[in-house]
């Protein structure tokens, strides 16, 4: 059963405005996603900007909003086959638990300037 969706899409151009400034990257995302896109420049910059959106459609999809639990609780990395999946730690994994949720389904996208993400939670 699906318990919550959330969408949200992001201006590139303000992850570059935050990458300018000293800790603030640091501050909204977990160290793997930073050792995974820092890396590759402006490609980076695109996927750090569709991984923000996805955070923010997860408190969406929660219904809760961002409330409760630090942005850093939440990685999205991709698996072997380049599948974004969510990893959520602390107080965003027990938000999940108190809606129900067992599963949860991400989709991103990015263009130069645009990046979006869509989640969908699902219950038993």
């Amino acid at each position: 059963m699906i318990l919550g969706i959330g969408i949200d899409v992001v201006h590139v151009y303000r992850l570059k405005r935050w990458e300018k400034i000293p800790g603030l990257l640091q501050r909204f995302f977990h160290d793997d996603e930073l050792r995974v896109a820092l890396p590759k420049g402006e490609g980076g910059i695109l996927s750090l900007a569709a991984r923000f959106a996805a955070k923010e459609a997860f408190g969406k999809a929660l219904g809760t909003g961002l409330h409760g639990f630090s942005l850093k609780e939440i990685a999205v990395m991709n698996d072997e086959l380049g599948k974004p999946q969510l990893h959520l730690y602390g107080q965003a994994q027990e938000s999940l638990e108190q809606l129900g949720g067992t599963r949860v389904f991400i989709s991103l996208s990015h263009e130069r300037d645009n990046a979006l993400a869509m989640v969908v939670i699902e219950g038993d």
